[in-house]
């Protein structure tokens, strides 16, 4: 039987040889083809922003601003999911690990999806029942699950903006608070999930909380606005630091 040159040279589903397929051809072409799109889509988005900018007064200056504090801000995350991603190469291989875990999904979600469609046919990823087969059902897992957040965001998305409106109408000053109150309630479920694992978590969320409290107080009274650019890296990079002190005590 002919294989076409962008399928692996061995397939065998009993195999326990994942690189062979994790990193076959066909996979990178999707994890590249993901990101052109992520890149066309940035570019997008940032000349909308910059049309934008001047109809809701918005200067150029502060534009520049938002968008270099969006980036710094974004490097102590990513830091963290790298790490976690360097660790899952040998399971799931690199363009799977790119577009589920480096660019779409969450490490938790992932790797939960993953284990969980693995245990459904008695396998353990990373273990020896670990074979081809499986890692095709656990990609399949994390795919399926990444695509569900997509359309529930098509679907919503529509209609939360009719309920922004509505609320405009009754009261502007509603969604000044709303949002902000919303993202904060977020980051505090994610944050409380943790601590009952053990005190390390504690001590991981009450450093980096206390961290970012004391950078934002500083550069409020020193009206130093790159401060707060830099926070949420500072903040991540030295609570890591302090709680890895602390696993050394």
């Amino acid at each position: 039987m002919h294989v076409p040159a962008i399928l692996p040279a061995v397939v065998d589903n009993n195999s326990t040889d994942i690189l062979a397929v994790a990193n076959s051809p066909i996979l990178w072409a999707c994890a590249i083809g993901v990101f052109l799109v992520i890149i066309v889509q940035s570019i997008i988005y940032m000349k909308a922003a910059r049309v934008a900018a001047p109809h809701i007064g918005m200067t150029q200056a502060e534009l520049k601003t938002s968008f270099r504090a969006g980036a710094i801000s974004a490097l102590g995350p990513s830091l963290a999911v790298v790490l976690v991603a360097v660790a899952l190469l040998t399971i799931f291989g690199t363009p799977a690990v790119l577009v589920r875990i480096g660019l779409i999904g969450s490490v938790s979600y992932e790797t939960a999806a993953a284990a969980i469609s693995a245990k459904t046919v008695g396998a353990e990823l990373g273990g020896p029942t670990y074979t081809q087969a499986v890692f095709g059902l656990a990609l399949a897992a994390m795919s399926l699950g990444g695509a569900m957040w997509m359309i529930a965001t098509l679907i919503f998305t529509p209609l939360l903006k009719r309920g922004d409106s509505a609320l405009r109408k009754v009261n502007p000053a509603i969604m000044l608070v709303v949002p902000g109150a919303a993202m904060m309630a977020a980051f505090m479920v994610l944050g409380m999930a943790e601590l009952p694992k053990s005190w390390i978590h504690v001590v991981a969320f009450l450093s980096s909380a206390a961290i970012m409290t004391v950078l934002m107080v500083i550069a409020k009274r020193v009206n130093k606005p790159w401060i707060k650019e830099w926070a949420l890296g500072i903040a991540i990079i030295l609570a890591l630091t302090i709680t890895y002190a602390a696993t050394r005590v």
